[in-house]
């Protein structure tokens, strides 16, 4: 059962020839599931200038066939099923819903899980913390603060779109597709970054006493959602990759750019002053309510985009 039909003028324009050839592979999609679409289709095309054409053909087709030859031959016997290892009365039919339902959602998630990405969330993690224990330096929290915002962004860049799925046109253009799609590997995005991000800052080391005390581990989450969704919604303007690049870039230069303007006034300052900057700057951005109630402002305001701009995703970089 499908939830949703097709309208007159889409299925006019599918019969027609005039629809694009994205929007006409889903509504293909939808036909073979909805049998009420597919004869009003079937009508429609009958109605049309094809119509005539397509009447003559069958009737030629008739006329040629044999009439004995019409008559529908009897059905071969099915052959027995195999006996399966496990009865299928053993398997509740709700876990087997359930067990169809995650592999699907799995499926969708795939990009999102692939490639160098995972790779690089776990380097910028055991990095982290190889600098603090290994390398006895004070920086590693606030570089990990400082990073951590923007590794989903990067992760919704290289989890969507016709460079990081092969089969992105045949997923975008189904009905499960669009923004639906697009939110969920986004949701598996998060689901790898947050928690090894999150344990990662709570196992690194308090700063020193020649540094200021940086935002606590979890103080990024909210601004990363933030940056997540506004990422999200510019990419219904532009495409991902050009999101994400926009979002990130603005977000590092946001962050670095008051640090190196001090550190160029203050020719004499050490590695170790640029890194107390850096804290105080994450600082202004994370820790207090107006920072953190501005960032769930922000979020809000994207979520919002998302839903009313929810139809420019059908077709996202499809053309």
């Amino acid at each position: 059962m499908t939830g949703w039909h097709a309208a007159d003028d889409l299925v006019a324009r599918y019969t027609d020839g005039s629809l694009p050839e994205p929007d006409a592979w889903s509504l293909e999609k939808h036909l073979e599931s909805c049998r009420s679409c597919a004869a009003r289709a079937s009508h429609a095309a009958r109605a049309g200038a094809a119509g005539p054409v397509l009447a003559h053909v069958r009737d030629a087709v008739l006329d040629i066939v044999p009439r004995t030859a019409r008559t529908p031959l009897p059905a071969p016997p099915l052959p027995a099923p195999p006996t399966p290892a496990v009865p299928t009365s053993a398997v509740p039919r709700r876990a087997r819903a359930v067990g169809g339902r995650l592999g699907r959602i799995v499926w969708a998630a795939g990009p999102a899980l692939r490639g160098a990405w995972t790779g690089a969330v776990l380097l910028v993690a055991v990095g982290a913390l190889a600098l603090a224990y290994g390398g006895g330096s004070d920086s590693a929290r606030p570089l990990l603060l400082a990073v951590a915002p923007v590794v989903p962004v990067a992760g919704v860049a290289l989890s969507y779109g016709r460079y990081a799925d092969p089969l992105y046109e045949l997923a975008a253009t189904s009905p499960s597709g669009g923004l639906r799609l697009l939110l969920t590997r986004t949701a598996a995005v998060l689901a790898v970054s947050v928690p090894l991000l999150t344990l990662a800052g709570l196992l690194l080391p308090a700063a020193g006493p020649r540094l200021p005390q940086a935002p606590t581990a979890a103080a990024w989450l909210l601004p990363g959602l933030a940056l997540t969704l506004a990422t999200l919604a510019l990419s219904g303007y532009t495409n991902c990759r050009t999101g994400s690049a926009v979002v990130g870039g603005g977000w590092l230069l946001a962050l670095t750019a008051p640090v190196l303007t001090a550190a160029g006034a203050d020719p004499a300052s050490t590695g170790s002053g640029l890194t107390a900057r850096l804290a105080r700057q994450l600082s202004l951005y994370f820790t207090g309510a107006p920072a953190q109630w501005g960032w769930a402002a922000g979020a809000a305001l994207c979520a919002l985009l998302l839903a009313a701009r929810r139809a420019a995703y059908d077709r996202l970089e499809t053309m």
